[in-house]
């Protein structure tokens, strides 16, 4: 299955597709960003393929600390947090599992996404089942959905400046940056 789907994928998007390989039977396809609908769309309504199920929208940082001196100076010891000082070349990665119910199988679509202005285009038109998913993935990770309906926080309160799953966030927290309840 997995050379059906990446010729078809390279037949209609060409240099969109990065690379399409295959671990434990499971296709793996990466993406440009901005292809990201593209892709989806041609795996949904293909009629030989028929991937029509979004199972998961997921985030992943991809930050790599070379030593852990570099790792010190990100977090900064006495809680003094600045993620603004992370280098941010294609750090994010936006991964998409897709489902074909028919022929039984799934495919994972993957997507880099800048650190400097992460932002990757909204699935929601395509799969509806995209929204709180997407939705997540801002809250947890930062990263924005172009044309989403209704892009704001689902478990952090709005007014939350942090994103928790970054791996430059600090592991007890940002003190005072959330109120707590009292003891």
């Amino acid at each position: 299955m997995r050379e059906k789907i990446e010729e078809k994928l390279r037949a209609a998007l060409g240099e969109n597709i990065i690379s399409v390989s295959e671990f434990k039977d499971q296709v793996i396809v990466e993406a440009k960003r901005d292809s990201i609908v593209e892709v989806c769309r041609l795996l949904k309504e293909d009629q030989e393929l028929e991937f029509n199920f979004l199972s998961d929208i997921c985030g992943a940082d991809m930050l790599n600390f070379e030593d852990a001196s570099s790792r010190k100076a990100y977090l900064a010891v006495e809680h003094d947090y600045h993620p603004e000082e992370v280098p941010t070349s294609e750090r994010f990665m936006v991964i998409y599992q897709l489902t074909s119910l028919r022929n039984r199988l799934r495919v994972r679509v993957k997507v880099r996404v800048d650190g400097d202005n992460p932002v990757c285009p909204s699935l929601t038109s395509l799969y509806p089942a995209a929204n709180w998913y997407e939705r997540e993935t801002f809250d947890m990770f930062g990263i924005n959905f172009e044309g989403h309906p209704d892009m704001r926080r689902m478990y952090m309160p709005e007014e939350y400046d942090y994103h928790p799953l970054r791996k430059d966030f600090p592991l007890m927290g940002v003190p005072g940056s959330i109120p707590l309840p009292r003891k």
